[in-house]
């Protein structure tokens, strides 16, 4: 039988915030949709690899969304589970069987089918893939078989119940590629030699310039969600790699860029004060935060740990972010589902950091820097993203209580490297996913493991909330599981973030799915011969 999922609704924070705003009709704007055109959008940094199956950060995510379908989709107002690729689905009473009944008539862009035999095949091929599958090896960790059914069946069998695995089948890490991808080196796909069934096909990927991505003139299998049948309005989109903020704004204004997906807090009162219209939404998962490296000393000190939680006066940051963002409660953003404030875990206690850093022999010298053993207490942070004021917030207020900082503003190919080879102290990051099971993926000893740890009670935790049926106790178990990441020290949530994305009044139909990643598939110009 076909069993609801215990999903909770996503709290929208803000009024309007739900990624399809109302846009004035300008004169002589159609009222209808039209066909053609080039959609001219702007990133902050490159994709790196833009192979949704492997990638996990935004950029490349926001790039891999237009090149695949999934099973599933998910309605981002009410977090539902809907109808896609699979037009129905049956999961056991354990949860560890689900099963799939495919669309019939879908095909890739190279004309092969998307039947079952392409799930299981897909499916198998993101395990084998390993660390590189980022996200989607966690979201099928534990696959037991995968098993056709029949030509459009497919049976999805885990070890463990897997609370988790129906929304994240609604995901594009989980989306799908042809056999012929499959056969691909993972590096041949992270540079573009992708085929998948989405509505937009990889034209041409240089690094560091440009994306270009066509529209699929036969697709003709959108999400039931979806505002439209048929082909993309759009008949192609190029992601421009802009990183720095003032040359979108002028870009944007200008008309050389028609959507800017990266809008900072200084550029926010510009726009506005233009008329330029924009869409912002709350990232569910976890918000941007801090993550200490325990396998590195002086981290491996649980003193050191919580006394750098205890230093932050997150109430200040809302002075340098935007209106649209929050300082964190919790590990966990407020629109997850069965998030719970936990910002009595993040009291601002600079006396109790103190005493915390002498009692463990970090002493302050003359020069106000904390020091044992003839060593400094300071660790360096390398970051690409666009929030340094919030770093530079954090890095004043460690040094009240003689603790350097030390910020490197890198390169997202660089800090990847860096991620990859264990070679940091500090990971500056966020993750969205509709779900709380993104705990499980980030720090999980067996998984991701960002604190680079060894297995702890905790593990348990994040397992049983990940298979746990019951909806009241998977959020405890949740609540749990974040209050103790937080009270070890394994976390320093700082920002709960919000996606601002300011676009010219000729773009319509941009909207966020429920992970907050743009959809294109419904957007079009108004002036599709204008570029």
């Amino acid at each position: 039988m076909i069993r609801p999922l215990a999903i909770l609704a996503i709290a929208v924070a803000l009024a309007g915030c739900d990624g399809k705003p109302e846009q004035a009709a300008a004169t002589g704007t159609p009222a209808q949709p039209q066909t053609g055109g080039v959609l001219r959008v702007a990133f902050d940094g490159d994709p790196n690899c833009i192979d949704p199956q492997q990638a996990g950060n935004n950029t490349a995510l926001n790039v891999g969304r237009q090149l695949v379908d999934s099973l599933t989709d998910q309605d981002p107002q009410s977090a539902e589970i809907l109808p896609w690729l699979a037009e129905r689905w049956e999961v056991s009473e354990d949860s560890r069987q689900f099963d799939f009944h495919l669309r019939e008539g879908v095909t890739f862009a190279d004309g092969s089918p998307l039947d079952a035999a392409a799930v299981k095949a897909n499916f198998e091929a993101i395990v084998a893939l390993g660390a590189r599958a980022q996200l989607a090896g966690t979201y099928l960790a534990g696959l037991e078989t995968v098993e056709v059914t029949g030509p459009s069946s497919v049976r999805v069998t885990f070890k463990q119940p897997n609370a988790q695995f129906l929304q994240a089948s609604s995901t594009m890490s989980l989306g799908l590629f042809s056999l012929d991808t499959l056969k691909r080196t993972a590096e041949e796909r992270c540079q573009g030699a992708l085929v998948g069934s989405g509505p937009f096909t990889v034209k041409s990927f240089e690094h560091n310039r440009l994306v270009r991505i066509e529209a699929r003139p036969d697709y003709r299998w959108p999400s039931s969600i979806a505002q439209h049948q048929g082909r993309a309005w759009l008949d192609a989109i190029e992601f421009h790699i802009l990183p720095e903020s003032g040359v979108r704004l002028g870009s944007l204004l200008s008309g050389q860029i028609d959507v800017n997906t990266s809008v900072p807090v200084q550029d926010e009162a510009v726009l506005q004060a233009q008329g330029v219209p924009s869409i912002n939404r709350p990232n569910p998962g976890i918000v941007f935060s801090l993550t200490p490296n325990v396998s590195r000393a002086p981290l491996d000190e649980l003193a050191v740990r919580q006394a750098l939680n205890k230093a932050i006066d997150r109430s200040q940051f809302q002075g340098v972010i935007s209106r649209y963002q929050k300082p964190a409660t919790s590990v966990l953003a407020s629109s997850t589902p069965y998030y719970q404030d936990l910002s009595s875990h993040l009291a601002y206690d600079p006396a109790g950091a103190e005493k915390l850093l002498d009692d463990a022999g970090w002493r302050k010298g003359a020069d106000g820097w904390r020091q044992r053993d003839g060593k400094r207490l300071g660790f360096t942070l390398d970051y690409w993203q666009a929030t340094t004021p919030v770093l530079e917030l954090v890095q004043q207020q460690l040094r009240k209580i003689g603790v350097e900082l030390r910020l490197n503003k890198s390169t997202i190919g660089q800090v990847s490297l860096q991620q990859t080879s264990l070679d940091y102290s500090l990971w500056f990051f966020n993750l969205t996913r509709a779900d709380p099971d993104v705990l499980r993926t980030v720090f999980l000893s067996p998984g991701r493991n960002v604190n680079v740890r060894a297995p702890l009670p905790l593990d348990r935790l994040l397992l049983d909330s990940a298979a746990s049926l019951d909806g009241q106790k998977r959020g405890a178990l949740i609540q749990q599981a974040s209050a103790e990441l937080l009270d070890l020290g394994h976390v320093l949530p700082l920002v709960e973030m919000a996606t601002v994305t300011a676009f010219r009044d000729v773009v319509h139909g941009l909207h966020y799915e429920a992970s907050t990643r743009l959809q294109f598939y419904d957007t079009w110009l108004a002036q599709p011969g204008g570029h």
